[in-house]
C-alpha cells in the first residue's frame, strides 16, 4: 500500500467545542467538505490522511418543481440513483479508508461529517460561498416559493450532509457511549449554525433513519442533515397552528403532556412523551423545558443531559420487543429566519413496528389522503414504553 499523505490542521482550523469536543475541518478529493469531530479525550492524533482518490466531478445541482395543487416543492435528484445499496462490510463507504476500500473518509475518526456525494439539495447556493457556486435559478426568498403556478421550477439550493456516529460497521445512535453521543450532539449543533448561515437556506433538519424496514441502505451507524431552501410542509403547519392559537403553543403542549399518563421519561431539562394524537404504533416526542429554536441554541447543561437521556430512550424502545426497532429520529428545528419564537426544537421519533413481527404500512387512507388511523392507543403505548424503560440500565 502506498504511504498516505497526512495533514495537520493549523491551530486556527482546529476548534474546541462544548464538552472538549475538537472540530477539524478539511476537504475530500472532489472538494466536498469533511469535518472530523474528535471525542473529548480522544486517542486519535491530530494528523489525518489526505483523500488521494481520483473522483468524478460532482453532479449538477438538482431542480425543484412545484406541485401547484399543494404548493409543495419536489426536488428531482436523479444522482441519488447511484448511491450505495447494502454493500458488504469490507466495502463500507462510511468506514475509514483502506487499500481495499476507497471509502468516503480518508482516516480513522470518532465522528465525521461530510457533504453527500449524491445530494438532494446543493452544492449550488443562492450566492457563491467558498467552493459552492451560485445557482442560476435560485429561489428569490420565501415569497417567491409561496407563489403558486403551473410549471414553476427553481434550483434545489442547499446542502445535504452525512453524519457518521462511529467508524464501526453496524450500530445506531443508541449503541453509542454517552461520550460519543455528546460528540454527535456537538456536531449537530455546530452544523446547524453553519448551515443556517448559508445563502438560501431556510431550514436545517438533522435526522437518523434506522433499519431496512425504514429503507436504510447502509447499516453503518450514521444520520444525515438536510439544509432546505424552503420551510418544510410539516413546519409550515406548525407555524399555522401557532398563528391560530399562540406563540407559546409548545409550552402549553409540554404542560399538557407532563400532567398526563403519556409521559415516559423526564429529566431536569428534557421530557419525553407519547403525544396525545400519536399517528404511529411507536411515536415519542422529546422536548426541552425552555424555548430554544434549534440545537445550536441549547446550553451546555441541556446537551450534557440530552446525551444519556436520549440513549436511554432509544434503548427502551429496543427493549419493547427485545430486539432492534426500525425508526426515524427527526429533529424538528425552527426555520432559519421565520417563526423562531413559535417553533420549539423537538425530537419526533416514530416507528412502524406494531408488534414483534408486524409493521404498519401506509396504505390508501394515510398515503393518498393524509388521513391517519392509529393502531395502538397512545396511553397503552406509553405504559408499555415505561415498563420497557424500567428494564434498561443507565447508559455507560
Amino acid at each position: 500500500m502506498n504511504t498516505p499523505e497526512f495533514w495537520t490542521p493549523a491551530d486556527a482550523e482546529a476548534v474546541t467545542l462544548g464538552a472538549g469536543v475538537v472540530k477539524r475541518p478539511t476537504r475530500l478529493a472532489d472538494g466536498r467538505e469533511l469535518i472530523y469531530y474528535d471525542d473529548a479525550g480522544t486517542t486519535l492524533p491530530a494528523e489525518r490522511a489526505v483523500d488521494a482518490r481520483v473522483l468524478d466531478p460532482r453532479p449538477a445541482t438538482a431542480t425543484m418543481r412545484q406541485d401547484v395543487l399543494t404548493g409543495d416543492w419536489i426536488s428531482i435528484a436523479a444522482a441519488r440513483q447511484n448511491r450505495a445499496f447494502l454493500p458488504p462490510a469490507h466495502l463500507d463507504p462510511l468506514a475509514p479508508q483502506t487499500e481495499a476500500n476507497p471509502s468516503e473518509i480518508p482516516d480513522r475518526y470518532d465522528v465525521a461529517v461530510f457533504e453527500n456525494r449524491s445530494p438532494s439539495f446543493g452544492p449550488a447556493l443562492a450566492a457563491a460561498t467558498g467552493d459552492a457556486p451560485a445557482a442560476e435559478d435560485a429561489p428569490h426568498g420565501l415569497d417567491d416559493l409561496a407563489d403558486p403556478g403551473l410549471g414553476r421550477t427553481r434550483t434545489s439550493v442547499g446542502r445535504c450532509e452525512v453524519v457518521c456516529f462511529s467508524p464501526e460497521h453496524t450500530g445506531s445512535f443508541g449503541t453509542q457511549t454517552p461520550t460519543r453521543a455528546r460528540t454527535v450532539i456537538e456536531a449537530w449543533a455546530d452544523r446547524t449554525a453553519a448551515l443556517s448561515a448559508l445563502p438560501g437556506v431556510e431550514q436545517v433538519f438533522p435526522f437518523e433513519n434506522r433499519g431496512e424496514a425504514i429503507g436504510v441502505t447502509l447499516p453503518h451507524p450514521h444520520g444525515q442533515i438536510y439544509a432546505y431552501p424552503y420551510i418544510t410542509p410539516r413546519t409550515q403547519r406548525m407555524l399555522d397552528a401557532a398563528a391560530r392559537t399562540s406563540d407559546d403553543l409548545f409550552a402549553r403542549i409540554l404542560d399538557f403532556e407532563q400532567g398526563s399518563e403519556r409521559m415516559v421519561l423526564q429529566g431536569e431539562h428534557w421530557s419525553a412523551f407519547v403525544p396525545f394524537a400519536a399517528r404511529w404504533p411507536i411515536e415519542v416526542h422529546l422536548l426541552p423545558h425552555r424555548h430554544v429554536p434549534d440545537l445550536a441554541a441549547t446550553s451546555d447543561d441541556e446537551r450534557a443531559e440530552l446525551a444519556p437521556l436520549y440513549l436511554r430512550l432509544l434503548r427502551g424502545i429496543d427493549a419493547l420487543y427485545d430486539s432492534p426497532t426500525p425508526y426515524i429520529a427527526a429533529w424538528h428545528q425552527a426555520p432559519v429566519h421565520d417563526g423562531r419564537e413559535a417553533v420549539r426544537l423537538h425530537l419526533q421519533l416514530t416507528s412502524p413496528r406494531r408488534a414483534a413481527d408486524r409493521l404498519k404500512f401506509l396504505a390508501g387512507s394515510e398515503s393518498a389522503m393524509g388521513a391517519w388511523i392509529a393502531d395502538i392507543p397512545p396511553e397503552t403505548q406509553a405504559e408499555r414504553l415505561r415498563e420497557a424503560l424500567a428494564t434498561v440500565a443507565d447508559p455507560a
